[in-house]
């Protein structure tokens, strides 16, 4: 009889935990969605305008938006900005803000909760107190003093995130490894010699990463609307840009329709703050079953 390697077997127990929860199935289908639009985004809407494909067309200034028709599927916001356009290159949008700030604060912070977590003693004492400093300050005022500060723009909100979420990882990673490194199989790893950056990157890490994975899926969602937000504030992408917080933006004022039809106007904010809501949906369900199925006392109920 042939022995299913302990690994694969994990590996597929895993899969097994991960798919069978109908949330998951729920959250990886809209990210197959998106991911799709994103990736498809050139031949769903040709870009009118080679050189910056993330200028949404407009035809015509008019103020008040127009309805969905033949031309516009999902009509026009203030400016004549098409909806369909900004929606369908604003997926990429989201998922280049999401990428960015995920992956540079997930290194930074990992990085240093690493060091601090294993070699312990006055490194550990001064990451952390600058880390606690910087926990002061509540994310989205720091993340908007620092926009504005060095200038409005989508990649400045993208560089400022990612300066700010890096303290969510230290504490995670530090707390997972202050309970790994004095097991007996990393005490083994030293007595042979294997050097500390070894210890830590085959030993440490790789059963000390799964909290960070799970927070970097929920963190992907966050980002997006933190960034929407800040978008919707007039601290984000310029004007006509494909983003949905900045389509939002420009239907502020018709949230509202004219009296006697308070619903004229519904789709300059379904549609774009739609998007919103399902992108970051997908995220979280996705974090919530990779926390079913990482979490030790969840794993095998």
């Amino acid at each position: 009889m042939v022995q299913t390697h302990p690994r694969l077997r994990e590996l597929k127990f895993t899969l097994y935990r991960i798919f069978r929860n109908p949330s998951a199935i729920i959250g990886f289908s809209l990210l197959i969605f998106f991911t799709s639009v994103a990736v498809f985004a050139p031949q769903i809407a040709p870009p009118k305008y080679a050189h910056n494909p993330y200028l949404m067309p407009h035809k015509g200034f008019s103020p008040t938006p127009k309805p969905p028709s033949d031309k516009h599927i999902f009509g026009t916001t203030a400016g004549q900005y098409d909806i369909f356009y900004g929606v369908v290159w604003g997926t990429r949008t989201a998922f280049k803000i999401g990428l960015f700030v995920v992956i540079i604060a997930a290194f930074v912070g990992v990085s240093l909760g690493a060091i601090a977590g294993y070699f312990g003693g006055i490194i550990d004492e001064i990451l952390m107190r600058v880390t606690d400093v910087m926990w002061a300050i509540p994310t989205l005022v720091l993340a908007m003093a620092i926009v504005v500060a060095f200038g409005s723009g989508l990649d400045k909100i993208m560089i400022a995130l990612a300066m700010v979420q890096w303290r969510w990882y230290v504490r995670v990673i530090r707390a997972e490894i202050l309970t790994l490194r004095d097991q007996d199989y990393i005490h083994a790893a030293k007595t042979m010699g294997v050097s500390e950056y070894k210890i830590i990157m085959r030993h440490i890490l790789p059963n000390a990463i799964y909290p960070v994975l799970i927070m970097a899926s929920m963190d992907m969602g966050s980002m997006v609307i933190t960034a929407s937000f800040m978008s919707f504030l007039g601290l984000g992408a310029p004007k006509g840009f494909a983003d949905w917080g900045q389509m939002v933006a420009l239907a502020r004022n018709y949230i509202v329709g004219p009296p006697g039809d308070p619903l004229k106007f519904w789709f300059t904010i379904v549609i774009p703050g739609g998007c919103i809501v399902l992108f970051v949906l997908a995220w979280n369900l996705i974090g919530d079953a990779l926390r079913d199925a990482f979490d030790p006392k969840l794993r095998r109920r």
